[in-house]
C-alpha cells in the first residue's frame, strides 16, 4: 500500500512493526473506523477495538511519520481511501518534535494540508483530532522542560486548525496532564491505567461521531424520490429554511415552478399570504414524457435534486432554501447548452372582494374581505422585483370593537405598511420585461437567486432598496461556502435526534417503514417553517397550494386559501411544539415563546379592562397581536352581553391556552436550563397567567376556588370546576415551585403553594362500578368532539406511567366518548402515556400511513378538521412515537414505556436536565444504550424490565 514500507523505520517501542493493521474480522453490518497514530495510540488501540466490537470494524495505522515525512500525503491518501470509513481519529505529533524536522512556520500549513488530504480522500467521513500527549522527564513524574513546550504549542496551533475545519478534538493531553503518575517515565509512554483513560475517552467521542454518521446516513432512507414530473401544484415538494418556504414541482412542458412563502407575510386582512409564484422555463425541454427523470428531496442536505433528459443532454437542477440567508437558490447544469427564462407570476393582479362563502373562511373573522393587488417594480434594471404592501389595516377596528381602544396609543399596528415580496437575480440571465429574466445566448450552467423580505417600511421604494441591499450582500459571499454551511445546518439538525423504526415482521414491514419515514418528514416540515417571525400555522403552515385541481367543494381557490384563516387556535398550534422537546429542536420553540411574550401587554390590558383585576388570560382563538378574531368576539353583539364576553360559545370561557403554554415553557426550561429564555420570555408570561387564575374566581364556603362560569375545553360549553383547569393549575404551580430560588420570589412561592391548596378535588364519575375521571364537577352543552377528562393524562401528566391510580386513567381512556384518530385527536398520545403499547402503536401507525391521496408528497396530511398540510395530524403521531419510547416525570426517565417488542428502533431523544438518550433496540432487546450525562443513568426506569 505504501510508497515506502513502514518496516524500514524499524520496530516501535512495544516491539511490533510500524504498519497498517486492518480489522481481523469485518462485518458488513457494522460501521468502519480508522485510528491513526504512533506508539501512544498503540498503547490503547486494542481497548478501543474491544469496546467498539458491536458497533464498528476498527482498522489502525501505526506510523512514525511526521508532517514533513517523505511520501506522507501520498500514503495517507491511500490509507484513508482504502475503505469507506465512517469515523477517523488521527494524531500526528510526537515524532515531529526534534528540532529541524518541522519549522514553526511550517506546522500549521502542513497540518492543514494533512486535514485537507483527509477531507479529499475520505469524503463524508467524520474526523476526530486526538491531541498529542504530554512528554515527561526520563525518571520523574514532571513535564519535560525541553520537549513539552513544543508539544503544548503545537497542540494549540492544531486546535486552531481543527476549529477552522469544524473537527472535534479528543483532548488526550488535557486528560492526563495532571495524572503524570500514570506515565512510564520513558518520556513518551504510559502505564496501563493511563492508556485505559485514553481508550475510554476515545470510545466515547468515536461513538458520538458514529451516531452522527448513522443518523445522517439513515435519514437517506426517508428521502422522497419521484421518477416522473408532476401535473400541477398538488404534486409539489416542500422545502424551507425555517422562515421562507417553497412548494416546488416540475411539469412535462419544460417548466419548474414553485410557490414562495414566508412565515410573516401578513396582509392588511391578517391573512398569511404567499409571496408569489416563480416559473423557470428551459429549452430544449428536458422533462418530456418518456425521457429519464428523477426528483429527490435529499433530507440530510436540505436540497431538492432534479435530473432529466438523456445522457448527452442531461440537465441537473439543485434547489435549496439557504438555511442561513433569506434566499432560494437554483443551480442548473446541462450537458448541452440550453436557454432559460425565469418569471414571477402574480395572481393578485387587481383589487377584488372575496364573495364566495367558502373562500371567505380563509379570512376567518371578517365580514367583508377586499384583497389588494401586488406591485411589480418597473425600474429595477437587473432584477425582477415584486411586493405586496399593506396601505390599510384591520388592527385598529379589531381593538376598538373589543373595547380595547385605550390600547391603540400604547400598541403599534403590526399590519400597516408591512411589505412583503421577492427579488429574482441571475448573473447569466437578462431582464427583458418587468416580470422576466431570460438568457440571450444558450448556456451550459447558470444559477438563479430568489430573495424574500418582509418589513414595515415608510414606503414601497424603501422596501425595494432594503431587499436590493440584502441581495447584494448575500451574492457577494461565496456560493460554494454558503451551500456548505447550508448542508452543515441540515446535517447538524438530523444529528440532534432521530427515530428510525423497522420490523422483521413482513406483514407490517411497509406500514412500520412509513412510521419511520413520515415521522422524519413531519420533523422536516417543522424545521422548514419553525424559525421565522411567526409561529407555525397549524392549518397549512407555509405550504398551502392552489386548489384549482382538487375535485371537492374547495376546488378553484388560489394558494392563499386555507380554512380557518389567520388566527392561532391554541388547541391546534400547541401540537407541533410538543414534538420539539424530546426531539431537541429547542430553537424551533422560540417563535412561539416570543409571540406569547409580545402579546402579554395587551392580554394584561384586556384582563384589567374586562375584569378589573390583575394577570393575563390568553384566549383560545387569537390574532397574532393578541386579541380575538372579530366574528368570535361578535360583529353584532346583544346589548346584554358583558364587555369581553364572546358571542362565540365555543371559546367563551376557554382559557386553557395560558396554562398549557406555561407548562410547555417550563418543560423547555427543565430540558435546557436556559436561564435567559426563562427570565425574558417564559416567567413574565407564566407569572401573569397564574395571577389571573388566582384572582379571577370566587372561593366557595370551604375556601376552594369555584370555577364558574367555565367550560370543559370546547366540548362542554357549561361547566363547574372543569378538570383541565384543576390539573393544569396544579401541574404548573408544582413546576414553578421546582425553579431555582432566585427565579421567583418568596411571595410567589407562597402564592403557588396556596393556589394548589385552594383547588377543588379532581372531578370523578362512576361507570359500571368503575371510578373514572370526569370532564368537570358539572357539565352540559356538548358541542365538540374532545375528551376533556383525558387532559389529566396529556398535557398535564397527573395520571400515567409511574403515577398513582393508573387503573383509573386506563379505565377512563377505555370509556372515552371520542375514540377516533387523525387531525388534532390525541388518543395515540394518551395511549402512550398510559403504557397501552398495542393501542398506541396502532393509532400512531394509522396516522403515519394516512396521507391525502390528492397530493403527492407524503406529509401533505389533511385537511381533516383544518387544512392541508395539517400540522396537527403529523405532530400528534410524532409526540406519540416519542412517548412510546421515552417519558419523563420529575427526575425520572421512563424508557420503552409503550414500545412494541416487535419493532426495532435506533433512537436519540432528549429528557430534562440536558439529558440525551441514544440507543438501539433489536429483537426485543436493548443492544446499545448511551445516557449523557452518565449521572442520569440512576434515574432511568426501563419499561421492559
Amino acid at each position: 500500500m505504501f510508497s515506502q514500507t513502514e518496516e524500514q523505520h524499524g520496530l516501535h517501542s512495544e516491539g511490533g512493526p510500524w504498519k497498517f493493521y486492518p480489522a481481523k474480522e469485518k462485518k458488513d453490518s457494522l460501521k468502519n473506523v480508522l485510528l491513526v497514530g504512533d506508539s501512544v495510540m498503540n498503547g490503547f488501540h486494542q481497548s478501543v477495538i474491544d469496546s467498539l466490537k458491536k458497533l464498528a470494524n476498527v482498522d489502525y495505522w501505526l506510523t512514525p511519520r511526521h508532517l514533513n515525512s517523505e511520501h506522507l500525503f501520498t500514503d495517507l491518501a491511500k490509507v484513508v481511501s482504502s475503505n469507506n470509513y465512517d469515523v477517523i481519529q488521527f494524531n500526528i505529533g510526537l515524532h515531529g518534535w526534534p528540532e529541524g524536522r518541522i519549522k514553526d512556520h511550517e506546522y500549521v500549513p502542513l497540518l492543514e494540508k494533512y486535514v485537507q488530504t483527509l477531507i479529499d480522500n475520505a469524503k463524508g467521513t467524520k474526523l476526530i483530532w486526538a491531541s498529542t500527549t504530554p512528554v515527561t522527564e526520563q525518571d520523574k513524574a514532571e513535564l519535560n522542560k525541553e520537549i513539552n513546550p513544543t508539544i503544548t504549542q503545537r497542540n494549540e496551533w492544531a486546535a486552531g486548525v481543527m476549529n477552522k475545519y469544524n473537527i472535534p478534538i479528543n483532548d488526550l493531553y488535557g486528560l492526563v496532564v495532571d495524572k503524570l503518575h500514570m506515565a512510564k517515565l520513558d518520556r513518551f509512554h504510559w502505564k496501563s491505567e493511563g492508556y485505559h483513560l485514553m481508550a475510554n475517552q476515545s470510545v466515547k467521542i468515536i461513538v458520538r461521531e458514529l451516531s452522527k454518521v448513522q443518523s445522517v446516513n439513515v435519514i437517506d432512507d426517508c428521502n422522497v424520490v419521484w421518477d416522473s414530473p408532476s401535473k400541477n401544484s398538488l404534486g409539489s415538494m416542500p422545502a424551507g429554511n425555517g422562515d421562507i418556504g417553497i412548494n416546488l414541482w416540475v411539469e412535462e412542458n419544460g417548466d419548474l415552478l414553485f410557490y414562495l412563502s414566508k412565515t410573516d407575510a401578513w396582509s392588511e386582512n391578517a391573512r398569511l399570504l404567499k409571496l408569489g409564484k416563480v416559473r423557470l422555463s428551459l429549452s430544449p425541454n428536458p422533462f418530456n414524457t418518456g425521457k429519464p427523470f428523477s426528483q429527490e428531496l435529499i433530507l440530510k442536505d436540505g436540497v431538492i435534486h432534479i435530473e432529466a433528459g438523456n445522457a448527452k443532454e442531461k440537465v441537473s437542477i439543485d434547489v435549496w432554501v439557504d438555511a442561513n440567508h433569506p434566499v432560494v437558490e437554483l443551480d442548473v447544469k446541462s450537458q448541452k447548452k440550453i436557454t432559460a427564462s425565469v418569471t414571477t407570476e402574480p395572481w393578485r393582479l387587481e383589487q377584488r372582494e372575496i364573495a364566495d362563502n367558502t373562500e371567505i373562511h380563509s379570512a376567518y373573522g371578517l365580514k367583508t374581505v377586499i384583497v389588494e393587488k401586488d406591485t411589480i417594480f418597473e425600474n429595477d434594471k437587473g432584477s425582477v422585483m415584486w411586493a405586496h404592501r399593506n396601505e390599510r389595516s384591520i388592527w385598529k377596528n379589531n381593538l376598538t370593537m373589543q373595547g380595547l381602544e385605550g390600547y391603540l396609543k400604547k400598541g403599534k399596528d403590526p399590519l400597516l405598511h408591512t411589505t412583503f415580496g421577492g427579488l429574482i437575480h441571475s448573473d447569466k440571465l437578462l431582464k427583458t420585461t418587468p416580470a422576466k429574466l431570460e438568457s440571450k445566448v444558450a448556456v451550459a450552467e447558470f444559477s438563479v437567486s430568489v430573495f424574500a423580505l418582509t418589513d414595515q417600511t415608510k414606503s414601497l421604494n424603501k422596501w425595494g432598496k432594503e431587499i436590493g441591499n440584502i441581495a447584494r450582500k448575500v451574492t457577494s459571499e461565496s456560493r460554494e461556502n454558503r451551500l456548505k454551511a447550508h448542508s452543515s445546518w441540515w446535517q447538524s439538525f438530523w444529528n440532534r435526534s432521530h427515530i428510525f423504526v423497522n420490523t422483521p415482521n413482513n406483514e407490517d414491514k411497509e406500514k412500520v417503514a412509513n412510521v419511520s419515514k413520515n415521522y422524519n418528514l413531519q420533523r422536516y416540515m417543522n424545521a422548514c417553517s419553525g424559525r421565522g417571525n411567526s409561529p407555525i400555522k397549524f392549518n397549512g403552515s407555509i405550504f398551502t397550494v392552489d386548489t384549482k385541481n382538487l375535485d371537492n367543494r374547495f376546488a378553484g381557490f388560489d394558494a392563499d386559501f386555507r380554512q380557518w384563516g389567520g388566527p392561532y387556535w391554541w388547541q391546534n398550534t400547541r401540537l407541533p411544539y410538543w414534538t420539539m422537546l424530546e426531539a431537541g429542536d429547542f430553537d424551533l420553540m422560540k417563535p412561539l415563546f416570543k409571540m406569547y411574550r409580545d402579546v402579554l401587554d395587551i392580554r394584561k390590558f384586556a384582563t384589567k379592562t374586562y375584569y378589573g383585576h390583575d394577570g393575563a388570560f390568553y384566549i383560545e382563538t387569537m390574532r397574532h397581536w393578541g386579541t380575538f378574531a372579530e366574528s368570535n368576539y361578535g360583529h353584532d353583539r346583544p346589548d346584554d352581553l358583558p364587555l369581553g364576553t364572546t358571542v362565540n360559545r365555543f371559546i367563551r370561557y376557554y382559557w386553557q391556552s395560558g396554562l398549557e403554554f406555561s407548562l410547555m415553557a417550563l418543560d423547555y426550561y427543565a430540558f435546557t436550563k436556559d436561564e435567559k429564555t426563562l427570565k425574558e420570555l417564559i416567567l413574565p408570561v407564566v407569572t401573569e397567567v397564574m395571577t389571573f387564575f388566582d384572582q379571577h374566581w370566587e372561593r366557595d364556603e370551604n375556601g376552594k376556588i369555584l370555577f364558574d362560569p367555565a367550560m370543559a375545553l370546547e366540548t362542554y360549553n357549561t361547566a363547574v370546576n372543569p378538570l383541565p383547569e384543576i390539573v393544569g393549575i396544579t401541574k404548573v404551580c408544582s413546576e414553578l415551585l421546582k425553579l431555582p430560588e432566585t427565579a421567583i420570589t418568596d411571595e410567589q412561592r407562597k402564592q403557588y403553594s396556596r393556589l394548589i391548596a385552594e383547588l377543588p378535588e379532581i372531578p370523578m364519575r362512576k361507570v359500571d362500578g368503575k371510578m373514572l375521571l370526569a370532564p368537570a364537577q358539572e357539565y352540559s352543552g356538548k358541542q365538540n368532539v374532545e375528551n376533556p377528562e383525558l387532559y389529566a393524562i396529556f398535557p398535564y401528566r397527573a395520571y400515567g406511567i409511574g403515577q398513582p391510580d393508573l387503573e383509573i386513567a386506563r379505565n377512563t381512556f377505555e370509556n372515552r366518548a371520542i375514540k377516533e384518530t387523525g387531525g388534532w385527536q390525541q388518543n395515540a398520545i394518551k395511549a402512550a402515556y398510559l403504557g397501552l403499547t398495542e393501542e398506541a402503536a396502532a393509532l400512531t401507525t394509522t396516522n403515519l400511513n394516512t396521507s391525502n391521496k390528492a397530493y403527492r408528497f407524503p406529509a401533505m396530511w389533511g385537511p381533516n378538521y383544518d387544512w392541508t398540510p395539517d400540522q396537527d395530524h403529523g405532530s400528534v403521531a410524532m409526540i406519540a412515537l416519542q412517548r412510546m419510547l421515552v417519558q419523563y416525570d420529575g427526575d425520572k426517565i421512563y424508557l420503552l414505556p409503550a414500545w412494541p417488542k416487535e419493532w426495532d428502533v435506533d433512537f436519540k431523544l432528549y429528557a430534562p436536565w440536558n439529558t440525551v438518550l441514544e440507543g438501539m433496540i433489536r429483537n426485543g432487546e436493548i443492544e446499545r444504550l448511551e445516557v449523557a450525562p452518565s449521572s442520569r443513568k440512576k434515574d432511568l426506569i426501563i419499561g421492559w424490565e
